[in-house]
């Protein structure tokens, strides 16, 4: 299990570390519900030791992974970045992922949980192609930024962001250290990340308290991110599951080119629909159980996720349910 680069400055604050998307990374700072309200109503910030960060480089790099992934690698701008799935021959989902076009070379961003499966596939069709991956996962921090207030907040802090379009990153001098911040490509999800050097924790951590963010433990983001609609692969997605049934429109390109499971993904769009689909669901009543199948409003749903959303006073679930 791998650690984060930030465990010393949070252990010594109080925060209890838990393994979450292959890492240990702060589970609670104490109060999750109340780091569960700061993403809901102000600004909550936290540790993502937990994301895995693979440079591809060499010429055909554009060409090559424009033909791995669902998403549009091939006409990405410098300093774009697109959420897109992996896919195998059946058109099923081994992975997902976000990639960002960083001129000369290209940055994919996944769990490290899904990232030596990933890396094994890139390496399994790289045969003539000038491609080389690296994994620089343990090279660079990174904290994300969720909540109303999100903008602000980093504002305060010295960051400014205001111009920053989803799915865009830029790279910054920030109090004299060179810093990353990209935009959440999440249509549901609308936050930051900042990426920078191991040994500049600390200063970042500090400031964005002082800035006025809230720093909130797995426990409460994964509350979060369940609220706010947004699926977790190894959760919510699995490689059982087609593209289209995830309902995750964004992470399809359906212009770009052909790429490994295509066949299927456009089979499907033909076709015009498929037998079940994730969908939110807001509950009255208890929290069911995940994953588990329950029946609602008469209908049977798969459940994979669920929490009870204070801010809207009912229970949020993901589910798959018939079509």
């Amino acid at each position: 299990m791998r650690v984060t680069t930030l465990q010393d400055k949070l252990t010594a604050g109080g925060a209890a570390l838990g393994p979450y998307r292959g890492a240990d990374t702060p589970v609670s700072f104490g109060n999750t519900p109340a780091e569960f309200r700061a993403l809901l109503g102000t600004c909550g910030f936290f540790d993502m030791s937990w994301q895995a960060k693979l440079v591809l480089s060499g010429e055909d790099r554009v060409r090559w992974l424009n033909g791995m992934v669902t998403n549009n690698i091939r006409d990405l701008a410098i300093g774009r970045g697109v959420y897109s799935f992996l896919l195998n021959a059946q058109g099923r989902i081994l992975g997902d992922l976000v990639a960002y076009n960083r001129g000369d070379y290209l940055l994919v961003t996944t769990d490290r949980v899904q990232s030596a499966t990933i890396a094994e596939v890139f390496d399994r069709y790289i045969i003539m192609d000038d491609v080389e991956v690296a994994d620089i996962s343990d090279k660079l921090s990174a904290v994300g930024l969720a909540g109303p207030q999100s903008k602000q907040t980093m504002r305060t802090a010295g960051i400014d962001v205001s111009q920053l379009e989803p799915g865009q990153v830029v790279d910054l001098v920030w109090q004299k250290i060179g810093v990353s911040v990209a935009r959440n490509t999440h249509p549901n999800m609308d936050g930051y990340e900042i990426w920078f050097a191991a040994e500049q924790a600390d200063t970042m951590w500090d400031t964005l308290i002082a800035a006025g963010a809230t720093p909130v433990g797995s426990e409460a983001f994964e509350w979060y991110r369940i609220a706010r609609g947004v699926p977790r692969y190894g959760l919510d997605l699995s490689q059982r599951d087609l593209p289209q049934e995830t309902e995750q429109k964004h992470a399809l390109n359906f212009s770009k080119g052909c790429y490994i499971g295509q066949e299927i993904v456009e089979r499907i769009r033909a076709r015009g629909h498929v037998n079940r689909h994730l969908v939110r669901l807001e509950l009255d009543g208890t929290v069911p159980p995940a994953p588990g199948k329950h029946t609602i409003h008469g209908q049977e749903a798969e459940v994979m996720s669920s929490v009870y959303s204070p801010d809207l006073g009912k229970v949020v679930a993901l589910a798959y349910v018939r079509t």
